[in-house]
């Protein structure tokens, strides 16, 4: 009895691993997300689908510590629940441990899918275990995770690290959220779009990326990060705009914080170098002297599996 399974539960995919307790992967599979009926089919998928690996690989209930599991939407840890996870299609709370330990008899822990994000990080990753670590996702929106002297921080309401919603200018776009000019209009894979194409009316030089977006031809942050490492000057001005934004923001996260590391994931983070040097040159402007010289910033390491290597910790730090 001392394996484990870690969850990450996502919009389109479920993720699955099967790990030591030292976090190593042994097995990992996925299955579609089905949203269908309210959601209603989630937890009966994933129970089928951990009792039927298990079947498969000749393991049973005793041979496991625990389930660990990040979700989106607002998480009830010590009853795990979650509820308002819209884009799992999850309105109403769902009582997400009570059944999936009902149907695997294995003991289960949830937290939100950022949290368990930098859990991965931090055990795994490019966190390298420090005690006091920072997770930025840059996806859809921004989220975070935030780990203070070796403790995931929630808050009052389980709010806490939303990271996304720090104000970087408050004259700025509009969020989901309602208020102005959070970071995740900006420093988002659909935040970097909005900024080219706003970038793109005033500017009048050579661009093969204006030619594209004047074209209606689709733009992604990656088709702008691509252009900018091969010199377009329009790429160029509009990623070095969200490393202004993405730098401001980590410098303040800093700021109040001092952590050992600040983690740039998700999939923008992909952007590598460019983006790391970028933010960086920020950052430096930005942050308090001390904070400066101590908090390093660094790239995400785990890629995909920081979710079910994150979602495993849940367990061990019970």
């Amino acid at each position: 009895m001392n394996k484990l399974i870690g969850i990450d539960l996502g919009g389109t995919t479920i993720k699955f691993a099967i790990l030591t307790e030292y976090g190593d992967i042994q097995q990992k599979w996925s299955i579609t997300t089905d949203i269908s009926n309210d959601g209603k089919n989630i937890v009966p998928n994933i129970i089928d689908s951990i009792n039927h690996h298990l079947k498969l690989y000749g393991l049973t209930a005793e041979d496991f510590i625990g389930i660990g599991m990040g979700s989106p939407g607002t998480i009830d840890r010590e009853h795990g629940t979650v509820k308002g996870a819209y884009n799992l299609n999850l309105a109403s709370l769902q009582p997400v441990k009570e059944k999936i330990e009902a149907g695997t008899k294995i003991p289960f822990f949830i937290d939100n899918d950022a949290n368990v994000a930098a859990l991965g990080e931090r055990w795994k990753g490019a966190g390298e275990g420090a005690s006091d670590v920072v997770f930025i996702t840059l996806g859809t929106g921004v989220g975070g995770g935030i780990i203070a002297d070796g403790h995931l921080i929630h808050g009052k309401v389980g709010a806490a690290g939303e990271i996304g919603h720090l104000n970087v200018n408050p004259e700025g776009y509009t969020c989901t959220c309602g208020n102005q000019g959070c970071l995740e209009t900006v420093a988002s894979a659909t935040g970097i779009v909005h900024l080219a194409r706003d970038f793109s009316e005033e500017f009048s030089g050579e661009s093969q990326l204006k030619w594209l977006i004047d074209d209606g031809q689709e733009v992604t942050a990656k088709t702008i990060f691509d252009s900018a490492k091969a010199g377009d000057s329009l790429a160029r001005l509009v990623v070095d705009k969200f490393c202004y934004y993405l730098g401001l923001g980590c410098s303040q996260i800093a700021n109040i914080l001092n952590p050992e590391t600040i983690v740039i994931g998700g999939g923008v983070s992909a952007a590598g170098d460019i983006l790391l040097q970028g933010v960086l040159k920020y950052f430096s402007k930005f942050a308090f002297p001390q904070v400066r010289n101590s908090t390093k910033l660094k790239i995400a390491q785990l890629g995909n599996d920081a979710g079910v290597i994150g979602a495993a910790s849940l367990i061990k730090i019970q």
